[in-house]
């Protein structure tokens, strides 16, 4: 799962990222500057999605350590710190360093794991 999130924002791919996203799945993230979460579902994180993949020169996700993974054969917990190197001209470079809590669940049929919570842990 983690090598397709990569490879999507690597390739800019928004069908290799769609297939990631359960059809319950929540995005949720912290707005600093009013002081509280905000959260859309599957299809405003398509939309999103599809605008950054658009809008951008170039995308390098680094997924680095693991925090906390708590795993059984339905379901799974995984905190795990990224830097993401944004590019959308060469003067225009953006550099975060975040963590991301994903909630995910075994797909029955296929056996691949699904995205079904994203809490963006980053303070930006």
């Amino acid at each position: 799962m983690f090598q397709n999130f990569q490879y999507a924002y690597t390739f800019k791919d928004s069908t290799i990222y769609g297939k990631l996203l359960s059809n319950d799945f929540t995005f949720t993230y912290r707005d600093y500057d009013k002081g509280y979460d905000v959260s859309w579902g599957r299809d405003e994180e398509m939309k999103t999605t599809y605008g950054l993949f658009q809008n951008v020169q170039r995308l390098d996700l680094i997924w680095n350590n693991v925090v906390l993974s708590t795993e059984d054969s339905l379901s799974a917990s995984v905190v795990r710190s990224f830097n993401l190197t944004i590019t959308f001209s060469p003067t225009d470079v953006v550099r975060l360093d975040g963590r991301v809590n994903l909630s995910l669940r075994k797909n029955p049929g296929d056996q691949k794991w699904l995205i079904t919570r994203w809490v963006d842990e980053s303070n930006f």
